[in-house]
């Protein structure tokens, strides 16, 4: 007989199971953190919504809790620690101590985006690179990596590891991390950092650490966000820059918001439990293809 803990479909289900879990969703109020939230909520985890958007957060939070979950909203700003720190108090106190962090914090803002690279790119219009602003540049890098990863993590993963009993932290990432997109310097800059600061706090949390915290990452490929939505469409028609990411994505489509729900749920549990360090790509072969 295999001395595998694998016996029945009941022992699988459970490797997914996060029932008695506490998840934070940073940036939840979004349609991307929405879903993953949504995930988490159904895989059996308590969840709270933070985001600097109170009536975002309460509005997903309320969502949550109409489907019969547990769920608490949070206001916090992800770039400041000590906000972080006070958004971690209170869900300890309303749900317990956090298990899954989920950084789905940041964005991108005109200023720190390039003019159209052609002359029909239907885009709104930027500066060329040597008339960016350095200081969009940093609040787009802040918000992305210090807000977007490096802060929440120092928090919450601090309390994860003293805790001694494990955890699990996701960043998310972007398709301009590995490769580098058009116009969106600042973005895709603070997302290539992200990758490599998922790797390092992985090791460093397994190595130098060893408290059974995992850290890993899921890297979206083009999905219609608030944010995104006016450079990719034009009502019922594509932009160009659409019509482009169409024809690079084998798929032929965008992705769906629940389409990250698996790739969440399986980092967050057991199912993952030796995966440490990972970027995973979710974006309908965009990553895989050279374009020939």
């Amino acid at each position: 007989m295999s001395d595998s803990p694998l016996q029945s479909p009941d022992d699988l289900r459970r490797l997914f199971n996060l029932d008695g879990r506490v998840a934070v969703v940073i940036g939840g109020g979004g349609v991307l953190g929405r879903a993953i939230a949504r995930g988490l909520g159904l895989a059996g985890a308590s969840v709270a919504i933070a985001g600097r958007t109170e009536a975002k957060a309460t509005e997903a939070a309320e969502e949550l809790k109409a489907m019969g979950m547990r769920s608490l909203a949070v206001r916090v700003d992800a770039r400041d620690a000590s906000d972080l720190e006070a958004c971690a108090d209170a869900i300890e106190a309303e749900l317990g101590p956090v298990d899954v962090l989920v950084n789905c914090a940041g964005g991108n803002i005109p200023a720190a985006t390039t003019a159209a690279t052609t002359a029909t790119d239907a885009a709104p219009p930027g500066p060329s690179f040597g008339d960016l602003s350095a200081e969009a540049l940093r609040e787009v890098v802040d918000l992305n990596l210090f807000g977007g990863a490096i802060l929440p993590s120092q928090v919450f993963g601090a309390r994860m590891a003293r805790r001694g009993e494990g955890g699990s932290i996701i960043n998310i990432s972007s398709m301009a991390a590995a490769r580098p997109l058009t116009r969106v310097v600042g973005y895709g800059v603070a997302k290539a950092a992200v990758d490599n600061f998922t790797r390092w706090l992985a090791v460093h949390l397994a190595m130098d650490q060893a408290n059974g915290v995992r850290v890993n990452a899921i890297a979206p490929g083009f999905f219609i966000t608030e944010q995104n939505q006016d450079l990719l469409t034009n009502g019922d028609e594509l932009t160009e820059r659409g019509e482009a990411i169409i024809a690079h994505t084998p798929m032929g489509r965008f992705g769906e918001p629940d389409e990250l729900i698996g790739a969440a749920l399986w980092l967050a549990s057991d199912a993952s439990a030796f995966v440490t360090g990972a970027v995973i790509p979710v974006d309908g072969g965009f990553s895989a293809y050279s374009g020939v």
